[in-house]
C-alpha cells in the first residue's frame, strides 16, 4: 500500500512574549493510501496545529514532512499553494464560502483557479452538479449561501473539497458546528468518499465520528500517546464503546 503523508520527528513552536511555545514535540506518523484516519485529544493537545502544519498551511519549526514523495519543507509558496490547490482537499467547522457567489459557483472556484486539467468552464461546472447530486445537493446549486441549512452547506463544502480529485481530505472538526443529524449525514458521505478510495485525515473530539475512522491517533501536549485501529470492530456501536473505553485509558 503506498504512503500518502509522511510524519517525521515533528516540531512547531510558537513565541509568545518572548516564551517558546512547543506546540508539537517530535511527531512522527504516516498515512496510508485509502485509509481515514482520527486524530483525537484534549482541547490545546495540538489537534488542529497538527493537521494545518502536515498539509503545509503552516510552517513546521522542525522534522520532515513527505506528501506524495514531496518534502513540503523543501518547497516555495507558490509550489505549497499548488499542491493544497490541486492535490489536497480541506473541510472546516466553520464553512467558509464566498458571499458574492452561488453554492455551486463556491464549489468549482478551485477548479476554475487550477491548471491541473485543461478543461472547460462548462466541463467544470458539469462535475460540479454531477458532485452535488451524489451528495444530494443538487437542487441548492443556484442558492446562495445564506440560503441554505448548515448541513446542506458542509455538504456542498465537501463537494468543493474533492472537484480537483485530491489524493488527500483534511477535515478539521466537520461536524463541529452541525446538529447531530446533519452530523451523522455529513459523515455517512465522508465514510462513501473514503469507501470509494478518498484519503483522509479528520481531526475531532467526538467519539462517534472517530469510530467511523480506521485508525484513531491520540494527542497529548503535543505528542502522540497512543494509536487506536478500529477495524477489528464491524459493529458500530462496538466500535464506539471499545474506542471510548480505550480513549478513558489514555487520559480522555
Amino acid at each position: 500500500m503506498n504512503t500518502v503523508l509522511e510524519v517525521k520527528d515533528l516540531c512547531k513552536t510558537y513565541i509568545v512574549n518572548k516564551r517558546q511555545n512547543n506546540v508539537m514535540r517530535n511527531v512522527s506518523f504516516s498515512v496510508n493510501e485509502g485509509e481515514m484516519v482520527g486524530i483525537m485529544g484534549p482541547s490545546g493537545s495540538g489537534k488542529s496545529t497538527l493537521l494545518y502544519t502536515v498539509s503545509g498551511m503552516d510552517k513546521i519549526t522542525a522534522g520532515e514532512v513527505f506528501f506524495s514523495g514531496n518534502n513540503m519543507s523543501a518547497l516555495r509558496q507558490n509550489e505549497l499553494a499548488k499542491i493544497r490547490l490541486e492535490d489536497m482537499g480541506f473541510i472546516f467547522q466553520q464553512m467558509y464560502m464566498m458571499k458574492n457567489l452561488s453554492v455551486l459557483d463556491n464549489i468549482i472556484l478551485p477548479a476554475v483557479k487550477s491548471s491541473k486539467k485543461k478543461e472547460s468552464n462548462r466541463n467544470i461546472e458539469r462535475r460540479g452538479r454531477e458532485l452535488m447530486k451524489r451528495l444530494g445537493i443538487a437542487e441548492i446549486a443556484d442558492n446562495d449561501i445564506n440560503e441554505v441549512s448548515g448541513g446542506q452547506l458542509q455538504r456542498a463544502c465537501i463537494c468543493r473539497s474533492m472537484i480537483n480529485d485530491p489524493k488527500i481530505i483534511f477535515a478539521d472538526e466537520p461536524t463541529g458546528s452541525l446538529n447531530r443529524t446533519s452530523s451523522e449525514e455529513v459523515m455517512d458521505e465522508l465514510e462513501k468518499l473514503n469507501a470509494n478510495g478518498t484519503t483522509m485525515m479528520i481531526v475531532t473530539h467526538d467519539v462517534k465520528v472517530a469510530a467511523r475512522c480506521s485508525r484513531v491517533l491520540f494527542i497529548v501536549d503535543g505528542n502522540i500517546k497512543g494509536e487506536y485501529n478500529t477495524d477489528s470492530e464491524k459493529n458500530t456501536r462496538d466500535r464506539e464503546r471499545r474506542l471510548n473505553n480505550w480513549l478513558m485509558e489514555m487520559g480522555w
